[in-house]
């Protein structure tokens, strides 16, 4: 088994953060979003915080696609949250997504509101102990709401690693290869993360593969 090796939280420099931003993302954002509407349905009107926002594209994505949503982007890093809102500006959304910067993996950043739907991409493999703060977010869901987590899964061994590094990641950059391995190092198996979940009192089956990359947790809070 390959051992997690951390990677930084965060990533505030202006280059990293405009590297960041300019790499496609956008098939991979869009399936989040499907995947959340289809978990979730329509959108009600309330709040929906985006943990780890970055630079908001999945904000923006939800947003245009469903005229009812509105969100709060949450984000360590204050030069993404710049970015973030440069974005939603040029996309014509800044009344609809607002911005707060904390550190998601203190529990009590996230504050004391309920939201409609907590959903965040790939942020989980940046926090060294992930268990509080994704009890943050469950229990940040209003009742009825969504919890929805998504995060790259770590290979069991170098190989598939490497492999999955080539797929997604062999046309890119050096950098943005190698900042893919060690994101794919940084995170959680299946299985850590299913325990994770029974631990705070969700259940295990909330966790699937969704891709050949990705785990997901879809959680909706009895109403």
């Amino acid at each position: 088994m390959i051992p997690r090796i951390l990677e930084p939280e965060a990533m505030d420099g202006p280059e990293e953060v405009a590297q960041y931003d300019a790499m496609d993302h956008r098939a991979v954002n869009e399936a989040f979003v499907a995947d959340f509407l289809a978990v979730h349905g329509p959108c009600r009107g309330g709040e929906i915080l985006d943990v780890g926002t970055g630079t908001a594209r999945i904000p923006i994505a939800l947003a245009t696609a469903d005229p009812y949503a509105r969100l709060v982007g949450f984000d360590l890093a204050p030069a993404m949250l710049d970015r973030a809102r440069k974005n939603v500006a040029e996309a014509g959304l800044s009344g609809r997504v607002r911005f707060v910067l904390g550190a998601a993996k203190a529990p009590t950043a996230l504050g004391d509101d309920r939201y409609e739907a907590v959903i965040s991409n790939t942020i989980v493999h940046h926090i060294p102990d992930p268990t509080p703060a994704i009890a943050a977010m469950a229990d940040r869901v209003a009742p009825g709401g969504t919890l929805m987590i998504r995060d790259l899964y770590r290979p069991e061994d170098q190989e598939t690693l490497a492999g999955l590094v080539e797929r997604y990641a062999g046309e890119e950059a050096a950098e943005a290869r190698e900042l893919f391995r060690a994101s794919l190092h940084a995170s959680l198996t299946l299985g850590e993360i299913a325990d994770l979940c029974v631990a705070i009192g969700l259940p295990a089956d909330a966790v699937s593969m969704t891709s050949d990359r990705h785990w997901t947790l879809a959680w909706r809070r009895p109403g």
